[in-house]
């Protein structure tokens, strides 16, 4: 068990990411909290994710950006080395082949911020998301 010396909350793994405090309201609050080098991987992402899911409702879920349409579609976060994007199991098996150059885990795509963002592919997963009402 590891105690947060700022918070004092208590969590499984030593140094786990969190919020100190008050989770952010809004995905710009979300953004602005995150590291200059995140930043502009976040505003891409949001950007691709508000175009190929225009009626979905942005909201914050479980402290991380998500677009919402009666369910969880897809979520984000923002972490030490890369960007979690949070599509879901089908997801990652319906799209294994062309996320071959990247790290998954359990429905988790890592998006590392040494390399440029797969926007197109990252839309398509969106897309995949709302039509087969997959979510995370």
């Amino acid at each position: 068990m590891w105690t947060c010396p700022k918070c004092r909350r208590t969590f499984q793994k030593q140094n786990q990411s969190h919020y100190c405090g008050e989770a952010p309201k809004t995905i710009d609050a979300y953004i602005e909290a995150q590291p200059e080098q995140a930043k502009p991987y976040l505003r891409a992402l949001r950007d691709t994710l508000c175009k190929a899911l225009p009626d979905a409702e942005e909201r914050i879920s479980w402290s991380m950006p998500t677009f919402w349409e009666k369910h969880n579609l897809i979520q984000f976060a923002a972490h030490k080395n890369h960007i979690g994007l949070y599509a879901g199991t089908e997801a990652v098996k319906e799209f294994e082949e062309r996320l071959k150059d990247y790290k998954t885990s359990k429905g988790t795509i890592h998006l590392r911020y040494d390399k440029p963002l797969p926007l197109e592919l990252i839309a398509d997963i969106a897309r995949w998301c709302y039509k087969t009402g997959n979510h995370p």
